[in-house]
């Protein structure tokens, strides 16, 4: 955590609001992203992303002063939305307008949706992305949330056990059906789109 961000801290646990007012500032745009990416729309996003600071702002006593801030608030995020989605059990929503990536640029590898390498190599990047995002929209909850932590947040398999309070067999057992399930729903998608699949990328 850097210094500037340690300070910050330092005030918002003594009760300084103008100073957690700068740490949401810091961090909303990513802690939005999450929200998201996770719920499938925007106004739920909104909610969950004020929901995480409430909570965050609570929780700032329990706080460990070495630990990286924007970590510990991703990981209230998440949780946050977990428990949203639980709760409501509905199917999500996703914006097709919103970019599918986190606040350092990474996004859902290309190789998460190809069937023996990459059958959507041949597309540009925009049109990738278009189908990412409807691809995640026809998964079920639970196979769409393991693939935005791992794929997108880069959660271990250990860490999204403990976020998701199962054991690491069944969360490997979620990942490799949702990329499966991600494969069919990006090559079908792909398809009636009127893309061609790369040839080498049928199965033989």
């Amino acid at each position: 955590m850097d210094e500037g961000t340690g300070l910050l801290v330092k005030k918002a646990k003594n009760k300084d609001l103008f100073a957690f007012e700068e740490l949401v500032r810091i961090h909303q745009n990513r802690v939005y992203a999450l929200c998201l990416q996770l719920s499938g729309n925007r106004d739920d996003a909104q909610d969950l992303a004020q929901e995480s600071f409430i909570r965050a702002y609570r929780a700032l006593g329990s706080f460990r002063s070495e630990a990286d801030f924007g970590t510990w608030l991703h990981r209230i995020a998440v949780n946050v939305c977990l428990n949203f989605r639980r709760k409501n059990g509905k199917r999500q929503v996703v914006s097709l307008d919103e970019p599918y990536r986190n606040a350092e640029g990474g996004a859902i590898r290309r190789e998460v949706a190809a069937e023996g390498g990459n059958p959507l190599e041949a597309l540009e990047e925009k049109e990738f992305r278009a189908l990412v995002r409807a691809a995640l929209g026809e998964l079920s909850g639970e196979h769409r949330e393991v693939l935005v932590l791992r794929e997108i947040h880069g959660y271990s398999y250990e860490e999204i056990a403990r976020l998701l309070g199962c054991s690491l067999g069944t969360v490997k057992s979620r990942i490799n059906r949702a990329r499966e399930s991600m494969r069919r729903a990006m090559t079908v998608l792909a398809r009636d789109a009127g893309e061609e699949l790369p040839a080498g990328s049928r199965r033989r």
